[in-house]
């Protein structure tokens, strides 16, 4: 059985440290950053375990702002 792969892909400038795309991923595949910030300001979102992530895009769907995509690959 193949088994799903994901990448997160942060628009890091549009990114307002909300920090609920952290909460929702269960596998805690992505967190805020703790020494950079955006132009506004802001400690944004990023992935920070790359061979954990599932693609289930719960980061995604709960982001307010629209700044995170998704991808999904499975791997064989």
């Amino acid at each position: 059985m193949a088994k799903t792969k994901g990448a997160v892909v942060v628009d890091e400038e549009r990114c307002k440290g909300c920090n609920l795309c952290a909460a929702a991923c269960p596998l805690h595949v992505i967190a805020l950053s703790a020494k950079r910030v955006n132009r506004k300001g802001y400690s944004f979102a990023r992935q920070v375990a790359d061979d954990t992530c599932t693609g289930c895009a719960a980061c995604a769907i709960v982001c307010p702002d629209g700044c995170i995509t998704v991808y999904r690959a499975k791997d064989n």
